[in-house]
C-alpha cells in the first residue's frame, strides 16, 4: 500500500463512525462488548512524513478498523516492544484485547497506559467499562469519576457513568449523569462507535426501564424528538409503566408534541389496547 492509499484509509478509520456486528439497529442495551468512540489522538499525518514506528502504528490502527484484532494486536505489540511506556499504544492494546474478550490482557494493558501517563483518561474509563461487565458497578463508579476529573467534556464517559449507577439502580444519580452526557454531547446514546480509544457502555440491566429514564431526562431538556423515541424504545421493550410518561412531571415540556402522543396512543404490537398497558 502506497504513503496516499495509506493516508486516505487513516483519514476513513480516524473519522467515520463504524457499525459494530453486535451493534442493536436501534442502540438497544444489550449483553455485548462496548463501543468504542473517538477521544483526542495524536493528529493525523501524511505517511509519507512519517517514521517506520508510525507507519507500523497507522498500520495496527488500520486493522483495528478493519475488525481484524488478532492482527492489530501483534502489530501493537511487535512496536511495544521498543516502546514499553507509550500511554496511547497502550491503550490500544487493551481497546483491541478487549474486542477478542480477552479481559485479562485488556485490564493489564489498560493499568500499564495509565501508569504511563496519569493524565490520559481513557484507559481508566476503560477500566470501569471492564468492571461495569464484571457486574462491579461500585469500582466502575470509581473509575469513572476519576475520569470525569481528568476530562469533564467527554459524553461517554458521563453515559458510562449513567449506565454504571442505573446498574446499582440509583436512578437519580444515573438520570443525573445522563444529564450530563447529552448537556456534553446530545446524541451520545446514538453512536455506535468508531475508531478512538474511549470504550463507550451499551449494555443496560433492564433495557425497558432503562430507555424510560433516558426519554426523561431529553423530556426535562425539551427534546421532544429524542425523548418520544426512547419513550417507544420503552415501550417496544415491555416497559409496562411506560404510560406513567403521560402523568410524570419530567414529561411536562413535550407530553403535548404530537411524536410523544403518537407513542402513547398508538399501542405496541404485544398489546390490544391501552387498557391491557396498564393493567
Amino acid at each position: 500500500m502506497n504513503a496516499r492509499a495509506l493516508f486516505a484509509v487513516s483519514l476513513v478509520f480516524l473519522c467515520t463512525p463504524s457499525l459494530r456486528a453486535n451493534d442493536h439497529p436501534d442502540n438497544a442495551p444489550r449483553a455485548s462488548t462496548p463501543s468504542v468512540n473517538q477521544q483526542a489522538s495524536p493528529g493525523i499525518m501524511d505517511p509519507s512524513q512519517m517514521s517506520p514506528r508510525q507507519v507500523a502504528e497507522l498500520r495496527g490502527d488500520i486493522l483495528m478498523a478493519e475488525k481484524d484484532y488478532e492482527g492489530a494486536v501483534k502489530m501493537y505489540v511487535a512496536i511495544l516492544a521498543t516502546d514499553r511506556a507509550d500511554a496511547h499504544l497502550l491503550n490500544k492494546l487493551g481497546v483491541a484485547c478487549e474486542q477478542l474478550n480477552e479481559t485479562r490482557q485488556a485490564e493489564h494493558y489498560f493499568k500499564q497506559s495509565m501508569k504511563a501517563d496519569k493524565t490520559f483518561v481513557s484507559p481508566v474509563n476503560n477500566l470501569g467499562t471492564l468492571e461495569y461487565s464484571k457486574g462491579n458497578y461500585g469500582k466502575a463508579i470509581q473509575y469513572y469519576k476519576k475520569a470525569v476529573k481528568l476530562r469533564d467534556d467527554l459524553g461517554a464517559v458521563y453515559s458510562n457513568l449513567g449506565y454504571a449507577y442505573f446498574g446499582k439502580k440509583d436512578y437519580v444519580e444515573a438520570m443525573t449523569s445522563f444529564q450530563k452526557a447529552i448537556a456534553v454531547d446530545p446524541e451520545v446514546f446514538s453512536h455506535h462507535g468508531g475508531a478512538g480509544s474511549i470504550l463507550q457502555q451499551r449494555s443496560a440491566t433492564d433495557p425497558g426501564l432503562f430507555y424510560f429514564l433516558v426519554a426523561k431526562t431529553y423530556a426535562e431538556g425539551g427534546d421532544a424528538e429524542q425523548a418520544a423515541h426512547y419513550l417507544k424504545l420503552a415501550r417496544d421493550s415491555y416497559y409496562k409503566d411506560f404510560l406513567s410518561a403521560e402523568k410524570d412531571p419530567a414529561f411536562a415540556k413535550v407530553i403535548n408534541d404530537p411524536r410523544v402522543q403518537e407513542v402513547l396512543v398508538v399501542p405496541p404490537s404485544y398489546a390490544g389496547n391501552r387498557k391491557t398497558m396498564q393493567n
